[in-house]
C-alpha cells in the first residue's frame, strides 16, 4: 500500500500542508515540528508521489558527506579531501558533476539520523560518513536501518574513520587504526620512562575514545603485568588507579585545559598528559604553562591525529598520525566507484607515531 503526504501528516500529528512545508523546505517550520514530520517519513518510509515515486530506484546527482564538527579540521580535512575527490570527473543524469553537500551534525544522534532522511528523500547518489560513531545501541539499531534503506534505493554508502557496521548496508568502510596509535603513544612515554601518565580522554559514548583509550591502557598493563620493567630509559610501578587519572570531556581545547588542571591536581606527580586529540592536546599544554611548569622538562605533552599546527606548535607537538587527507580522498573515490572496495569491503588505515620535541624522558625518574 502507498503511503501517502497525509498519512505522513497523521502520524506526525499536523496538517499535510505543514508535511509539504517541511519537505519543500520553501516556509520556516518550527525546529521540534519539523524534527517529528522527518521521523514520520522516515518511520513510513514515504516518497514523493506523481513522476518522483517512478524514480525508486533511481538516484540524484547529490552526495552527502557527515561530520560531526565542520569547524573540526579532523573532519575539516576529511570532508573537503572527499568532497574534491567527489568532484573530479564525475558526471551526474544532467552531464554535470555530482553536488557534495557536507552536512554538519554537531556531534548529534537526532541530526544524523535526520540529515540521512534527507539524503534519502533527495535519492542521494552516495553518504559518506565521518569519524567516530556513537555507542547506543538504540542509535545503532536506527542507524543500520537508515542505511539499509538508503542502499535498497540504489545509494553508496562509505564510512570514513568509523568501525564496521553488521550487515550490508554499507558498500566500503575505512577504518582507522586508534587502538593501535593509542598503544604505540603510551609505549613511546614507557620507553621514555613515563609511569604516571594522565589521560584527557574524549566523550565516553563515542567509539573513537574507547578505542585511544584501550590502546593507551594495554600498553600501560604490559608494563604492568612486567613487573614495571620496559626495557627502556626507566623502571617502576604503573599506577593501578587509572579511572582516576583519566578524564572524559568533548574533543576540545577547553576541555583539554580544564582536565590537565584538574590531574595535577588529584597527582601533582604526573609526569606526561596524553590527550585525546591534538586541539586538546593545546589546551592541555597551556594548562601546563599556566602552572608555572615547562614542556617537557616537568611534563610532558602528547596528542593525536597529527593536525597541521602540530608541527608548528612550541615546543613541537608529539602526536600519533592518521593520513585524514588520503583517508577523505579514498572514500570520496569509493563513493563514485572509482576504486574498488577492499577485500571484504573493510580497510583499516594504520596511525603513524610522530615523536617531536614535547614528550622527553621524566626529569626524575
Amino acid at each position: 500500500m502507498t503511503v501517502t503526504l497525509a498519512d505522513v501528516a497523521a502520524r506526525a500529528r499536523v496538517s499535510p500542508a505543514t508535511v509539504s512545508r517541511v519537505l519543500n523546505g520553501n516556509y520556516p517550520v518550527a525546529a521540534s515540528t519539523r524534527e517529528r514530520v522527518l521521523r514520520a517519513v522516515d518511520e513510513l518510509d514515504y516518497v514523493l508521489n506523481g513522476p518522483a515515486s517512478s524514480l525508486a530506484a533511481a538516484t540524484s546527482d547529490l552526495v552527502g558527506i557527515l561530520v560531526n564538527d565542520i569547524a573540526d579540521p579532523f573532519f575539516g580535512i576529511m570532508a573537503g579531501a572527499a568532497q574534491t575527490a567527489i568532484g573530479e570527473g564525475a558526471s551526474g543524469r544532467a552531464g554535470g558533476e555530482k553536488l557534495a553537500v557536507v552536512c554538519n551534525t554537531g556531534g548529534s544522534p537526532e541530526r544524523e539520523l535526520t540529515y540521512l532522511t534527507l539524503l534519502q528523500r533527495q535519492r542521494a547518489a552516495a553518504v559518506v560518513l565521518t569519524g567516530g560513531a556513537l555507542e547506543d545501541p538504540a542509535h545503532i539499531a536506527a542507524m543500520s536501518a537508515k542505511l539499509a534503506r538508503l542502499a535498497d534505493a540504489g545509494t553508496t554508502v562509505v564510512l570514513c574513520g568509523r568501525p564496521p557496521m553488521s550487515g550490508g548496508a554499507v558498500t566500503a568502510t575505512l577504518t582507522f587504526d586508534n587502538r593501535g596509535g593509542g598503544r604505540r603513544l603510551a609505549e613511546h612515554l614507557i620507553t621514555l620512562g613515563h609511569r604516571r601518565i594522565g589521560y584527557v580522554a574524549g566523550p565516553a559514548e563515542r567509539t573513537t575514545t574507547r578505542h585511544r583509550l584501550e590502546g593507551h591502557r594495554a600498553a600501560l598493563a604490559a608494563v604492568s603485568a612486567a613487573g614495571g620493567a620496559d626495557g627502556g630509559a626507566g623502571t617502576g610501578p604503573v599506577p593501578d588507579d587509572q579511572d582516576r587519572l583519566t578524564i572524559h570531556g568533548p574533543y576540545d581545547r577547553r576541555s583539554g585545559y580544564d582536565a590537565t588542571l584538574e590531574l595535577l591536581r588529584r597527582d601533582p606527580d604526573l609526569t606526561a598528559i596524553v590527550a585525546a586529540n591534538d586541539t586538546v592536546a593545546l589546551g592541555a599544554c597551556a594548562a601546563v604553562r599556566d602552572l608555572g611548569l615547562r614542556i617537557p622538562e616537568d611534563v610532558s605533552v602528547a596528542g593525536f591525529d597529527d593536525l597541521p599546527f602540530s608541527v608548528d606548535a612550541v615546543p613541537a607537538l608529539t602526536t600519533v598520525r592518521l593520513p585524514l587527507h588520503e583517508a577523505g580522498v579514498r572514500a570520496g573515490r569509493l563513493a563514485m566507484g572509482k576504486e574498488a572496495p577492499p577485500p571484504g569491503g573493510i580497510a583499516t588505515i594504520g596511525a603513524e607515531l610522530m615523536a617531536r620535541e614535547s614528550t622527553a624522558p621524566p626529569r626524575k625518574l
